[in-house]
């Protein structure tokens, strides 16, 4: 990559914004470039930002963004910076922002706030956003955004999720694998990766009910012939059965790792989208919440999976939860204290066009490290963000 990859998507990018331009741009690159400012006041000190203070907030007053052709120019840029002989893995998720006591902004809903020391109940009230991620091929902080959308209180994440897969993937043209969390295991969502010809893996829940394939309809049988099969239940190991497939080695740590598929199972809801059950067990897990013992998964590709390669692939989604700190840590996603929801959503893209600059600018191999930070670790998006002055200067 050259210089010119960044100009060029920085003119698309710029001509993405239909209305407050100048002042958007500005504003998108104080935010890529200054990385003292904690609040977006604070941003207006930047010397690329060409205005007053005030011009910080009737930006995302006043500025429009077509996030149609924003989101092209993403998925050009992003999957061009891909090796062409590797699939896409991208994450979908959804993550919250707080504003519990701005009473007069429209359309809050209930939010869940993670990690809420002596709450009693970590709810608040506030916007949620769905997020499509370019993950890494190593977990880490260099994700790429492809699409944010703020879901609304008459709609879900899952229904948004669909929505944003269903604009993304058939602007892609090399093999898609999705990964998700456990609240996108439903049938709804593995119908949706079906007909878009994408591959998924999800966590599942362990009380999760699906079933096998209906037994051949017998001679002269009355009535309706049976939907389903068997029951499959992860809390019941009566109905699990002989697995279809099973691997066993060892992990990063040399302790064993076995691994078991189901081949053949549907939901309840959507009988003709078969998924394949994997159930991953590893010795040196602690059994907690966060480091289960035994974890469950769906996937809903190819039925000849390679199983040694499900837990490595998994893995790449917890960049996803990285980005989101860095988003929301660093580039101060979460602390723009707006009013309206299109201010809110004006700045999600704003952040979206920091964060890909960076990722883009990677390839450049510029970065500025403290004395006391390691020299041969690969370098992170906030040492990049620390030389993106040099770089946009030039």
């Amino acid at each position: 990559m050259h210089f010119n990859t960044l100009v060029h998507f920085r003119q698309q990018m710029y001509g993405c914004f239909e209305r407050s331009r100048d002042a958007l741009f500005n504003l998108c690159d104080a935010l890529v470039s200054e990385p003292q400012a904690r609040s977006l006041p604070e941003l207006s000190l930047s010397v690329f930002f060409q205005r007053r203070w005030p011009s910080v907030y009737e930006a995302l007053q006043d500025g429009r963004i077509n996030g149609e052709r924003l989101r092209t120019v993403f998925v050009q840029a992003l999957i061009e910076s891909q090796p062409a002989d590797e699939p896409i893995w991208v994450g979908i998720d959804s993550s919250s922002m707080e504003r519990l006591e701005a009473e007069s902004s429209r359309d809050r809903g209930m939010i869940y706030v993670p990690n809420m020391p002596h709450a009693t109940k970590p709810v608040s009230v506030g916007w949620q956003f769905s997020t499509v991620m370019l993950l890494p091929e190593q977990p880490s902080s260099w994700v790429g955004v492809l699409e944010q959308r703020r879901i609304g209180t008459d709609q879900s994440a899952i229904e948004v999720g669909i929505d944003q897969l269903r604009a993304l993937v058939p602007q892609i043209t090399r093999p898609v694998m999705v990964l998700a969390d456990r609240w996108y295991a439903v049938a709804r969502f593995v119908c949706a990766c079906h007909e878009l010809g994408c591959a998924a893996l999800i966590r599942l829940k362990r009380n999760r009910k699906l079933y096998r394939a209906a037994p051949p309809r017998k001679p002269k049988q009355r009535g309706a012939p049976c939907k389903h099969g068997p029951l499959f239940q992860g809390t019941r190991p009566e109905t699990y059965g002989p697995a279809d497939a099973e691997w066993e080695g060892s992990d990063e740590q040399g302790k064993h790792v076995a691994v078991s598929c189901w081949k053949g199972l549907h939901f309840r809801e959507a009988p003709l989208a078969d998924v394949c059950v994997i159930r991953v067990q590893r010795e040196a897990a602690r059994d907690t919440k966060r480091d289960p013992r035994e974890s469950w998964f769906i996937w809903t590709g190819s039925p000849d999976v390679p199983l040694e390669q499900m837990r490595p692939r998994y893995r790449k989604r917890f960049s996803q939860e990285h980005g989101y700190r860095f988003l929301k840590q660093d580039l101060l996603w979460a602390h723009a204290h707006l009013r309206t929801p299109e201010q809110v959503e004006c700045w999600s893209w704003i952040v979206a066009c920091a964060c890909n600059q960076l990722l883009l600018s990677k390839q450049l191999g510029l970065a500025v490290l403290r004395p006391w930070e390691n020299t041969q670790r690969t370098v992170t998006p906030r040492q990049v963000r620390r030389v993106m002055p040099c770089i946009l200067q030039q």
